[in-house]
Order: C-alpha cells, then structure tokens, then sequence
C-alpha cells in the first residue's frame, strides 16, 4: 500500500528541496497533517500525487503564502481543489527537458520522424526549433537552429563537454500521443501548463509562453489515446526514409506494470531509436540507481546519463 505521507515526505526531500521552498513547505507539512492527508486520501491513487494537488489548489486560488496560513484555505475550498484534480492530470510540459535529451537525439542519424509518447501539448516536439546554453567546467558552449537564435531558450549545466551536440537535430516529422492532449492555441490549456509550473520558477513560466508561441505558429499534430494503443498507426505514418525516435519524460511513472512491459517490449524492437527519460526504478535497468529527485535518461534501454527533472542538468553514467 502507498503509504501517502511517505509520498509527500519524499517529494518535499528529494524533488522540492532547494527548487521550491514553498512546495517543500507545504508537502513536509501535508504530510504531518491528518485532516489534509484524509481529504487527499479520499481522492483516486492515480491523483494524489503533490505536484497535481498543488497546481489544482493554485488554480482553484489558494494563496502562495506558508502552509499554516494555506492550511485553512484548503479545509474550506477542497471541494473545488478535488474537482479540479479529478479533471486535469499532471501534464508539465517543460521545454527545457529537450536539453537532456538533445546529447543523444543529437547523435541520431537523420533525417528523424520524432514521435512523443505523453507529450501533452508538444512542446518537447520541437528540439530542432530551440537554443541551447550548456554551461561545462570548459566553459559555455552555445547550440543555436540552423536559422539562428530561438526565442526559447534553454540552458542546462553538462559536466562534459564532449557531449554538447555541434547542432540540432533534423527534424522533418513530428507527432505526438496523449490520454488528454493540451492545446498550444486554448487559453484554457495554456494556463493549466502555467500553473504546473512551480510558484518561485518565473523564467519557467517565461520559457512556456516562448514556447508555446513558436508551437502555435505551427501546432503538432498530437492523438488522443493510449500510448499502445495508437503507437503502430503513428509509426506507420512516419515519413518514408527518416529515422524513427521515440522519446518521452517522466510519463512510464502512470502506466501500470504490465503495459509498461508491453510498451517496453514494443519499442525495444522498433526499427529506429528510443529514448527515456524517467524516474529510476520505471525500467528495469535504472532500479540500481538512487532516487534523488533525478531521472535517468536511457538511449534504447541502456542508461546513459542522470538528468534533472527540468532539464537544468546533465550527468554522464
């Protein structure tokens, strides 16, 4: 049994500490209070997690203020904060992520059909389309489009800087599958990618809007449905001579354990390229790696490098 407590203890230590100290607050002290814990508790296990009861509270108005003074607002107003939770999903679509993918999908012949599986609205459908700043102990190196400098921009700290991509990839397909895609042109959408991202993140925020700009100029084709069950007709549909990449973060986490292995089995024997980017433990091979608050990117199964969850880091294996 998933002891809920222990689940919010563990976000507050390894995934808020020293990123938000208003979400470590408010998780260290859920966690210690029983009339919240109850109230969460009453809600699925699929939607307990803090990161999306959190962002429901935010988007139903709880003030960013310390939890004792929150504590009352969410007593009072958790009728609308279970709604909302019961509605939406965790869905951060962070841009920045492309950073750790970039070292491998780099390194991919092309040209590349990129397909994205739990891709929310996208935005991770774009590397191509992005600047990069990696800062190594040689110094920064810079990775610009072909065209120039994008108006998203993404920096990310690398400790090797023999991994830096010379360029982005060429991406001449892309495509993406969601249980419930967001839409880059829906206000609605929008704001609900803004309010996933966490309180003190404000160049964050500003990365989003830059982001979901560029994709609105040419928004991706995204399928409604479950990752097996729509992946063959994507990958049917990818163009003729390009290389097929199927990427995805932090979305394995929410499929259970026999799908999980179903998808595995799946696309290790795809006629192309697979890259992970998830929490250790979801395969099987990244289970003797600690749980610190860092996902582990693997290319084609085989761990390659540790990465932070945002995409500000990158550490080989």
């Amino acid at each position: 049994m998933v002891d809920t407590a222990q689940t919010y203890r563990d976000w507050a230590r390894f995934e808020a500490r020293g990123s938000s100290a208003l979400y470590e607050d408010w998780a260290a002290s859920l966690a210690a209070d029983p009339a919240l814990l109850a109230l969460v508790e009453q809600l699925p296990r699929a939607r307990r997690q803090p990161n999306l009861v959190f962002a429901a509270a935010r988007a139903a108005g709880a003030p960013l203020l310390p939890y004792p003074a929150v504590r009352d607002w969410l007593l009072e107003h958790w009728a609308q904060v279970a709604a909302i939770a019961l509605t939406r999903t965790t869905q951060t679509n962070e841009a920045g992520r492309c950073a750790v993918l970039l070292p491998a999908l780099a390194r991919i012949d092309g040209p590349i059909a990129l397909i994205e599986v739990g891709a929310s609205a996208g935005l991770c459908l774009y590397p191509d389309r992005y600047s990069y700043r990696y800062r190594s102990p040689e110094g920064l190196r810079v990775v610009d489009p072909p065209a120039g400098a994008s108006p998203v921009v993404v920096e990310c700290a690398i400790d090797d800087v023999a991994l830096v991509p010379a360029g982005v990839p060429d991406v001449v397909w892309r495509a993406g599958i969601d249980l419930n895609p967001l839409d880059v042109t829906s206000p609605d959408d929008v704001a609900w990618l803004r309010t996933l991202i966490w309180p003190e993140h404000a160049h964050r925020r500003d990365r989003l809007d830059a982001a979901v700009s560029l994709a609105a100029t040419d928004p991706p084709h995204l399928v409604r449905g479950d990752l097996l069950g729509e992946l063959d007709a994507l990958l049917d549909r990818a163009p003729a001579g390009a290389r097929i990449v199927v990427q995805h973060s932090a979305v394995l986490l929410y499929v259970d354990a026999p799908d999980r292995q179903r998808f595995v089995d799946r696309v290790t024997g795809l006629d192309g390229a697979w890259l992970a980017n998830e929490a250790p433990g979801v395969l099987a091979a990244t289970s003797h790696l600690p749980h610190d608050g860092r996902f582990v990117l693997s290319v084609d199964g085989a761990p390659v490098a540790r990465t932070h969850p945002h995409g500000e880091r990158y550490s080989s294996l």
